[in-house]
């Protein structure tokens, strides 16, 4: 069996794939990636490569993706498939500093705070009412806490520039985000397929850039059907 190795993204843990995980359990050996002590994105990849065995199927979420697409680049030998998800590829953008130290300075005056100023927006406008989904994120981002927050979004303002590499990659490529990512959109979605030699795209509706939480089963159906067409499970 190869190793699926699931990344989560931002203040995030293993919730992010577990309805994915249940539907790969015995037909994979699964690997929850924890991406929270690591001080930059080429350990991240680093670490997650050391923690697994033999040829990998990487799926990432957001910042996870962005750790699976350097996991591609460290090791093109072993990771023969990628799945990408709400992801981008690009280098820090002219005046972003300003904001994601704002928003490190927030959670370090409240985590709650954070989190209620930063969840609304990663979600399907129609789902910001949805106590249930909005109350597992908000856990998982006060789980997480200030350090790790911090720890992450500077990892992110110093990200490599993607594009310079996906052009090279060996692994055939699933770029999957949600109709309503404002964050992540379909556009950027498709500039990373258009570089690769051997990418598709699948866009969810009623998902914002917690797709695969707020659908758990089209994500996952969406994922699995694309690993077993191209016979890599």
């Amino acid at each position: 069996m190869r190793t699926v190795a699931l990344i989560p993204g931002l203040v995030s843990d293993a919730r992010v794939w577990r309805t994915l995980r249940k539907m790969l359990e015995g037909r994979a050996i699964l690997h929850d990636g924890n991406i929270t002590v690591f001080p930059d994105i080429a350990q991240m990849a680093m670490g997650l490569l050391f923690e697994t065995e033999g040829e990998l199927i990487v799926v990432g979420h957001s910042l996870g993706g962005r750790v699976a697409m350097e996991m591609a680049r460290q090791s093109p030998d072993r990771v023969k498939a990628l799945v990408l998800a709400n992801t981008g590829h690009t280098p820090k953008k002219p005046g972003e500093e300003v904001k994601r130290h704002e928003m490190i300075a927030l959670g370090h005056r409240s985590m709650d705070a954070l989190a209620a100023e930063w969840l609304p927006p990663m979600l399907d406008p129609a789902r910001v009412g949805d106590a249930a989904l909005v109350g597992d994120l908000t856990e998982m981002v006060l789980n997480a806490g200030a350090e790790v927050h911090e720890r992450q979004i500077c990892s992110l303002l110093n990200r490599p520039d993607a594009g310079t590499y996906m052009p090279s990659c060996k692994a055939p490529v699933l770029l999957i985000t949600g109709a309503q990512d404002g964050w992540s959109p379909e556009a950027q979605h498709r500039e990373i397929q258009q570089m690769v030699p051997d990418g598709e795209l699948k866009v969810i509706d009623n998902a914002g850039h917690f797709m695969p939480v707020e659908q758990p089963a089209a994500t996952a159906d969406a994922i699995v059907e694309w690993l077993e067409r191209r016979d890599l499970l």
